[in-house]
């Protein structure tokens, strides 16, 4: 697998410097998802498929995580 080319953080990075987040970066097979806060550690991995039905699910209104 090749290194990402670019990472993206998310909008909704937390105050401050806004480093209390995830970043996520595309390798168009596999979505790499790392913590902003520690770059160099490890990075998770997922298939695309997998991760986009994970955010569906995050997206859900029937998710634990929807506001109510």
């Amino acid at each position: 697998m090749t290194a990402p080319a670019e990472w993206k953080k998310s909008s909704f990075s937390g105050g401050g410097e806004g480093n209390d987040c995830v970043e996520i970066a595309d390798l168009h097979s596999h979505i790499a998802v790392r913590d902003s806060k520690t770059r160099t550690r490890a990075t998770l991995t997922f298939p695309t498929t997998a991760f986009s039905a994970f955010l569906t699910t995050l997206k859900s209104p029937h998710s634990a995580l929807t506001p109510r």
